[in-house]
């Protein structure tokens, strides 16, 4: 089976195992902004924190505008529990500013201007092109990179850009973004990280190139 076959073979037997699987982090569709600062608060840090921290920060600043003239200081204290709170309150504040002065408070529907944006990388920008505007996206978070080397879609590669480009070849466009959200799903319960992956019950292990190997 080449790579193209077996990446096929993946998105067809993920789609069946998590027909519905989205994005993890919460925002609703019309604030795409929340999903920026999510992202960024993200690191290092599980969406399911995030999810409960972002509430305290939106009761304080409720939309774009209020995050951009808080201080650093006032953002950094709700958002500290979700550790590097000082860098991630700053990035929050400054990304907030250029939305607010340079979009008019909207997410811009751009590659290349959201890699711009303060705290955002190619993996934020590929979350909201994928989730929010409905592009093709490739989001390699840690997740996606553990599993498509164990999967045998890439040899040894854990560059997030060079998963991400070696993934563009091999998963259609309009599977990208919720191919990679599934993979979320499939590494936090079967495929994990901090235990030996639960081969026996996953749905790919047939083909995968690290089956039964922990």
């Amino acid at each position: 089976m080449t790579k193209e076959e077996l990446a096929l073979e993946i998105v067809e037997r993920l789609k069946k195992e998590y027909p519905d699987a989205g994005c993890t982090l919460e925002y609703a569709p019309d604030q795409a902004w929340k999903l920026l600062v999510s992202v960024r608060l993200a690191a290092q840090c599980t969406d399911a924190r995030v999810n409960v921290v972002v509430q305290d920060l939106y009761k304080k600043f409720p939309d774009v505008e209020a995050l951009a003239d808080a201080g650093v200081e006032e953002i950094e204290k709700i958002v500290k529990p979700c550790g590097l709170g000082h860098s991630k309150a700053r990035d929050i504040n400054a990304c907030m500013r250029e939305l607010r002065d340079l979009y008019g408070g909207r997410v811009p529907d751009d590659f290349n201007a959201l890699l711009k944006l303060p705290g955002v990388g190619r993996k934020s920008a590929n979350l909201i092109m994928g989730d929010v505007f409905g592009k093709p996206a490739i989001v390699t978070d840690t997740h996606c990179i553990r599993l498509v080397n164990r999967m045998g879609l890439v040899d040894q590669v854990k560059d997030p850009k060079k998963v991400e480009m070696a993934l563009w070849k091999l998963i259609p466009a309009e599977e990208g973004s919720d191919f990679c959200h599934r993979l979320v799903y499939h590494g936090r319960d079967i495929c994990t990280a901090r235990t030996k992956p639960h081969c026996e019950k996953c749905c790919l292990a047939d083909i995968c190139a690290k089956a039964g190997v922990s």
